[in-house]
Formats: C-alpha cells, sequence, structure tokens
C-alpha cells in the first residue's frame, strides 16, 4: 500500500507539468502573435505566475485527496517541483524550435533591443561602459544560458509556490 501514493504523485507531477508545460506554450505563441517578444508587457510575467501557482496548487490538492486528505510539506515540495521540472523540460522543447525555426534571429534582435534601452536609458554612458553593458548582454544571447535559466528559474519558483502551499494545506495524521 505505501506504493500506491508514490505512484500516484508521479503520475500527478505528470499530467499536471505537462498542463503547466503546455498552458506555458500557448501563453508564449499568443504573445509572440499579440505581443512584444522582446518587451513583454509586466501583466503577461503576472498572469504567467499566477497560471503556475494555480496549476501547482490544483496538483497539490489531488496529492492529498489521494492520500485520504493528508499532506506534508515534504511531499508538497516533491510534488511541486516535479510539476515545476516537466512544465520546464517541455517549454524547453518548444524554445529550441522557437530559437531554430520560428524565429531563428531572436538572440540577434534582443541584442539590438537591449542595446537601444542601454542607450536611451542611460544617455551619458561613455563607450567603454556600452561595450562592457553590450558584453554582458551577450553572455545571455544564446540558447544554452537560455535553456539552463528557464529550468532554474522554473525550479525556484516551483519551490517557493509549492513550499507556501504546503504549508497551507499540510494536515499530517497528527493534526486529525
Amino acid at each position: 500500500m505505501e506504493d500506491q501514493p508514490q505512484i500516484s504523485r508521479k503520475s500527478i507531477m505528470l499530467n499536471y507539468g505537462l498542463l503547466l508545460g503546455f498552458v506555458s506554450i500557448i501563453t508564449a505563441l499568443v504573445n509572440y502573435v499579440f505581443g512584444d517578444i522582446y518587451q513583454p508587457h509586466w501583466s503577461l510575467m503576472v498572469a504567467s505566475l499566477a497560471i503556475t501557482t494555480i496549476i501547482i496548487v490544483l496538483g497539490l490538492k489531488k496529492v492529498k485527496e489521494m492520500n485520504s486528505g493528508f499532506l506534508s510539506v515534504g511531499e508538497a515540495i516533491k510534488t511541486g517541483l516535479g510539476i515545476s521540472l516537466i512544465s520546464a523540460l517541455i517549454y524547453i522543447v518548444y524554445l529550441m524550435i522557437f530559437y531554430n525555426f520560428i524565429e531563428p534571429d531572436y538572440f540577434t534582435n534582443m541584442t539590438q533591443v537591449q542595446e537601444q534601452m542601454i542607450l536611451e536609458n542611460y544617455p551619458n554612458l561613455t563607450d567603454e561602459q556600452v561595450e562592457a553593458a553590450k558584453k554582458n548582454a551577450a553572455m545571455f544571447a544564446n540558447t544554452g544560458v537560455n535553456l539552463t535559466i528557464t529550468i532554474i528559474v522554473s525550479l525556484f519558483f516551483g519551490l517557493i509556490i509549492s513550499l507556501i502551499a504546503g504549508l497551507v494545506m499540510k494536515k499530517s495524521e497528527e493534526d486529525a
């Protein structure tokens, strides 16, 4: 009987991770079609965080239901991180397709947008400071760095969300 919740939690992580991954892709595609992919509106980030929170909390609620109403903070964190990792991996597949086929000039265009923003926001920078800023921006203008950052950010927010939700939703047999 002990193995059953583990199998159930894994399937919950997979299902909700896939759901979050595909919702993230849809959000990115909508932003690509209707928005500005180089300077997305702040509301997109808020909406993405809200969607991530909702999907992780729903996954935790499902784990709690399958465990007869019990949920530990550790189970919540493991589940939330699992959901986040699976969604990040799904999203990374989309990003690789996006960077290579949909918008192959993404990093070149992004670098130009950042350079323009630097010049507009800091008109008094010296040529050396501008070059240093460009060099720093260029470090992040490649697929490997962006994919790594995607995983790290996804896991970070998954940890925070699942920790807070786990603390709120926790219930042990001692509490019953």
